[in-house]
């Protein structure tokens, strides 16, 4: 097994990303609850929406492939695809 991490900080979320052989994990900490975050994937993106006081923030970053899955557990986005 092989593995690559990566990781930069933007939009005040640290993201790392972690590329296996056979999958990638791609997560990002937000530091916000669960229930003020939802995240969608399309493509190779992910689009992260929090819910403000006052209007939402979106952000997107980039994934290695298209997502398998993408939850949200204690304000970290996690991201999982295969290759």
């Amino acid at each position: 097994m092989t593995l690559r991490q990566t990781q930069s900080a933007g939009d005040d979320a640290m993201v790392r990303r972690y590329e296996y052989d056979d999958s990638w994990i791609v997560a990002a900490d937000l530091g916000v609850d669960r229930e003020d975050v939802s995240v969608d994937t399309v493509g190779e993106t992910a689009i992260v929406v929090i819910e403000g006081a006052d209007e939402p923030v979106e952000s997107e970053f980039d994934l290695p492939g298209p997502a398998d899955a993408a939850s949200v557990t204690n304000g970290v986005v996690t991201v999982v695809g295969s290759r």
